[in-house]
């Protein structure tokens, strides 16, 4: 049976002041009325019952994920030590959903991406699915059409046509880290090319028996879990084993380096939500170019991205090109082209003792 695994992991730093350690990005509302974990659960359930969702998540979130998602089993949710980035987390996930079905399919699912519409993304995992009946070894990924050369994703090249499967499936011919605008320009320019969406279905054994084969040292680690399930100890074996395993993607892990690797290019549309800047793809845009949410007045401003929140109010006034984001405690004003200044302003909150508590 297919089962739906949502990791909500994360950390979503590039959307600070909003975005902290105690509540990152996947537990906010940055598209529409939900937050980002609870429309991803919601599009879950199109295509299994709820008994069927886990979520992976790290131990400091478990409480806050079953506030936001009260219809989740107490049982689904696996909680995580420490981060150890997706291959770990898979392995989790992966060892003990074959607990309960030795023939399972999972579906794996960031919690804090958009995907519109639903009726396409359920269409496209039948696809998916499809491709697995046909052969149970493939490892399935989705890639999306690119729409501008970005630089912030990973790129797949699509190889050959999968034989005798439907359109939009194919073999996968290489991997691209994320490139410099030069390189994406000529990636898109040569066509073949899709991004790495992060959203992977294939078999738990599969995947269990591809990480063991392609990286070694995980191998005893998901025995030493797995022999805990058996003599019921799991959660007290995940905090002694869980930290021991390498910090590492399921990408570098396995998916580099596997055979059977293939790809349905999506028919959905998809967007990582990576920063501030993607707020403007999903608010309305005035005729000056700025993206107001919350109590906002502005006059002679253009190209902002401005964000209130609760009765407070921002006045902007002569100023162009910046993001502003208020919250009770901190307030976020940089400049909108430079996609690396959070990153650099967390680096100084680090650094300052008395600045911490921010992050």
């Amino acid at each position: 049976m297919l089962h739906v695994v949502i990791m909500a992991g994360g950390s979503g730093t590039r959307f600070w002041p909003e975005s902290r350690k105690r509540l990152p990005k996947q537990f906010l509302r940055l598209s529409g009325e939900e937050t980002l974990i609870q429309a991803t659960w919601n599009r879950s359930l199109e295509l299994v019952d709820r008994q069927r969702v886990w979520v992976v998540t790290g131990q400091a979130h478990v409480a806050e994920t079953r506030r936001q998602i009260p219809e989740l089993m107490p049982d689904r949710v696996l909680a995580e030590p420490c981060g150890r980035n997706t291959a770990p987390c898979i392995a989790l996930a992966a060892l003990r959903i074959l607990a309960d079905d030795p023939d399972a399919t999972l579906l794996v699912l960031p919690a804090d991406h958009v995907i519109t519409p639903t009726a396409s993304f359920v269409v496209d995992v039948g696809l998916a699915i499809e491709l697995l009946k046909a052969d149970p070894s493939r490892l399935v990924l989705f890639g999306v059409p690119p729409t501008y050369p970005s630089t912030g994703f990973g790129y797949i090249r699509r190889g050959d046509r999968l034989s005798g499967s439907k359109e939009r499936s194919y073999a996968v011919d290489g991997f691209r880290e994320k490139p410099n605008l030069e390189t994406a320009e000529s990636l898109i320019a040569a066509g073949g090319y899709l991004w790495n969406c992060g959203i992977f279905v294939w078999k738990a054994r599969r995947i269990l028996d591809a990480l063991c084969q392609h990286l070694p040292e995980i191998g005893p680690r998901i025995e030493q879990l797995q022999d805990a399930w058996q003599l019921g100890t799991l959660s007290a074996a995940i905090e002694e084993v869980f930290p021991l395993m390498p910090s590492i993607s399921i990408d570098h892990a396995v998916l580099e380096k596997a055979d059977r690797v293939c790809v349905v290019e999506t028919s959905f549309t998809w967007d990582d939500v990576g920063s501030w800047q993607a707020i403007a793809r999903h608010a309305p845009t005035t005729a000056d170019g700025n993206t107001l949410i919350g109590r906002v007045c502005t006059t002679e401003t253009t190209n902002c991205i401005l964000r209130g929140s609760g009765d407070h109010l921002i006045a902007a006034i002569g100023v162009h090109d910046l993001i502003v984001v208020h919250t009770p405690d901190a307030t976020l004003i940089c400049d909108r082209r430079d996609e690396s200044a959070i990153r650099r302003l967390r680096e100084v909150l680090e650094a300052n003792p008395e600045m911490r508590e921010f992050l």
